[in-house]
């Protein structure tokens, strides 16, 4: 069974950075586009940020657009979340996902996901 793991959450103050990771358990990330999603309370989960498998293409919510980067490191079968100049509104439960159109904002799209990583940004 495909695990996938976020890390890196936590609290921050508006303006900060966070880095969050997200590792599979098998060679999977490498087979997958990948993205990550955000979920915050009273919220439908929405797409933040996805990556092509081969990192060739990135894609972004224009909320985020300039602030956050994807990236990913396939021979670590490891996906990133570099986030700066966080803001109050970033503040939710991130989840990291696998699926097989690459950008797709969609989240029926994806056919893998994590546990989730709470972000708090706190103003």
């Amino acid at each position: 069974q495909v695990l996938l793991v976020e890390s890196g959450g936590g609290l921050v103050q508006a303006g900060g950075s966070l880095r969050l990771s997200c590792a599979a358990s098998r060679r999977t990330i490498s087979n997958n586009a990948m993205g990550w999603f955000r979920q915050a309370p009273g919220k439908e989960r929405e797409f933040v940020a996805g990556i092509s498998r081969s990192s060739g293409s990135t894609y972004y919510a224009d909320s985020v657009k300039g602030r956050f980067t994807i990236s990913r490191d396939n021979a670590k079968n490891t996906v990133y979340l570099q986030m700066n100049s966080l803001k109050p509104e970033d503040t939710a439960v991130f989840y990291c996902a696998g699926g097989r159109r690459p950008g797709s904002s969609s989240w029926r799209e994806y056919d893998v996901w994590g546990q989730g990583t709470q972000v708090t940004v706190s103003s």
